[in-house]
């Protein structure tokens, strides 16, 4: 299967989309704030190099990242396929993945960028709850994503929880900065040739679909 890096504005369901593609084919998820947590967890030298950084107030610096992103790709869930979430950010992280890619001989695969109109994201965003512990997200209102019990979640039966910044004020500025920041790389998987769009529909079904055939084509 091909890789799949999403580009995805807020509430536009990547992390659904990407939990039905792991069901579907199996995919490898590797989340870049899952990996450094983990390596802080298990108290490795990059875990504290990060966490050091961290708690200073820093940014974790790209070659470090690369190194956690490095040693996930070459894991045996990953050799099917994996979904790349929350990088790159910038065009100078693509660049440095490309690098990585060559030399590990793997492919990019396909960029998805999932569509959405503002207001239905922010309709999502403000009726979004979500499991302080396995992570879960529901939505109250929709009938495909709310819990089966209201306010509780459905996996571990903890008290769901509303983001404190899923407020359209806070949701408005997410919005707008992330589709700044992210156009220089929908402009550059463009270019390349691997950028494929998606509509981002209420039925996250519909999503799926438009996505199997990104995928499967």
């Amino acid at each position: 299967m091909k890789n799949i890096i999403f580009l995805a504005p807020p509430a536009a369901g990547k992390g659904t989309l990407s939990e039905m593609l792991q069901e579907k084919y199996g995919y490898g998820h590797i989340s870049t704030g899952d990996l450094l947590r983990e390596e802080v967890k298990k108290g490795s030298l990059l875990g504290k190099e990060a966490e050091s950084l961290m708690k200073a107030g820093k940014f974790v610096p790209d070659e470090l990242i690369l190194k956690l992103i490095k040693n996930r790709i070459v894991k045996p869930d990953c050799n099917n396929g994996y979904i790349l979430d929350g990088f790159p950010r910038t065009i100078v992280q693509a660049e440095k993945y490309d690098e990585l890619l060559k030399e590990l001989n793997k492919d990019l695969g396909v960029v998805i960028y999932i569509e959405i109109d503002k207001e239905m994201a922010m309709r999502r965003a403000c009726s979004r709850i979500t499991c302080p512990k396995c992570g879960r997200i529901y939505n109250k209102y929709s009938n495909e994503m709310k819990p089966k019990k209201e306010g509780i979640c459905d996996d571990c039966g903890e008290k769901l929880i509303q983001r404190a910044d899923d407020s359209e004020e806070t949701f408005n500025k997410r919005f707008d900065e992330y589709i700044e920041k992210t156009m220089p790389l929908y402009d550059y998987y463009k270019k390349k040739g691997v950028l494929k769009t998606i509509k981002a529909y209420e039925s996250k079904y519909d999503t799926f679909d438009e996505a199997i055939k990104v995928i499967e084509e």
